[in-house]
């Protein structure tokens, strides 16, 4: 389960909308335990795709730079985001082809009528997405989950 706070859920999509025609993306901060993320903040990056329309890119030193930042704030890096403007509300072969990072969450914003978010887990030892379900919490409702050997 991925769990968002109300101010971080709304970023989210709203940052879609602002993206109109061009994917948006970026990185979602919070905490992160085997079966639960939760998003307090979310970090929008620059779309460095050479098609911005149906692929989205980070420029690896942007994702640096904003880890580091995240880090600095006491948080984790709890997974990413981008929108499907056009959908399709999953992950595309592309999605999952570039998916690097394990047991990290990939949020997809899809825009071709409601607006629908959906996430997937990284199950890299499966090499597959795991659907996972999308709970919005008042932030001041949230609690990070707690992670074995901490």
């Amino acid at each position: 389960m991925i769990v968002f706070s109300r101010s971080a859920y709304d970023e989210v999509v709203y940052e879609g909308y602002g993206g109109a025609d061009r994917e948006i993306c970026g990185v979602l901060a919070g905490a992160y335990a085997d079966d639960r993320t939760v998003v307090t903040d979310v970090y929008p990056a620059d779309n460095v795709a050479d098609t911005p329309a149906v692929r989205y890119s980070i420029d690896p030193e942007e994702q640096f730079d904003i880890t580091e930042t995240i880090e600095d704030e006491g948080l984790e890096v709890a997974g990413f985001y981008h929108s499907h403007p056009a959908g399709p509300t999953h992950p595309s072969e592309t999605d999952a082809a570039r998916a690097t990072w394990p047991d990290l969450s990939y949020v997809i914003v899809a825009l071709d009528g409601y607006p629908y978010v959906g996430s997937w887990r990284w199950r890299a030892d499966e090499a597959t997405f795991e659907q996972e379900l999308v709970r919005v919490a008042a932030d001041s409702a949230l609690e990070a989950p707690a992670r074995e050997g901490r």
